[in-house]
């Protein structure tokens, strides 16, 4: 965009176009999973406040990149931090990879199956779609489903 695209949106045209641009910024918040784009929106809301006061295109400008990147700066670590997906580790994660032992036989077609590891009972399902074991059995824990354990049978020697 050139100074005369500018020139050419007359007096309501600047505050007009950071209106556009901050509401346009605002749904893109809005539909975005986490934050993505606030930031700008303050950068156009100041820019915005700037060209209703009748500052001329340039310091708009300035004011919309300043407002910009100082809220980014200062905001952007706690907002990853607090915001954007927490991740809780449970002691379930630490089942993964170690043995276990069928005690319900494993059928994932008629979807029952339990396994005892580390002292309690899990249901359980094989990693094959069509898999079964039998009572007794030694398996591995590949992955956590939900409340389900999805095994596989132990490698021989391990």
């Amino acid at each position: 965009m050139n100074a005369s695209f500018f020139s050419s949106l007359g007096s309501f045209g600047m505050p007009a176009f950071w209106l556009i641009a901050m509401v346009v910024l605002l749904i893109v918040e809005g539909l975005a999973p986490g934050l993505v784009s606030i930031w700008f929106a303050l950068g156009a809301l100041a820019a915005l406040i700037s060209a209703l006061l009748g500052a001329p295109v340039w310091l708009q400008i300035v004011w919309f990149l300043l407002v910009s990147i100082v809220t980014l700066a200062l905001t952007r670590p706690l907002a990853r931090k607090y915001v954007n997906g927490r991740i809780v580790a449970t002691n379930a994660d630490m089942l993964v990879g170690r043995e276990c032992v069928v005690t319900e036989r494993i059928d994932n077609v008629l979807g029952t199956g339990a396994v005892t590891v580390g002292g309690k009972i899990w249901t359980a399902r094989m990693a094959d779609p069509e898999g079964k074991a039998e009572t007794g059995e030694r398996m591995e824990v590949l992955r956590i489903e939900g409340v389900k354990l999805i095994v596989k049978p132990r490698a021989n020697g391990i």
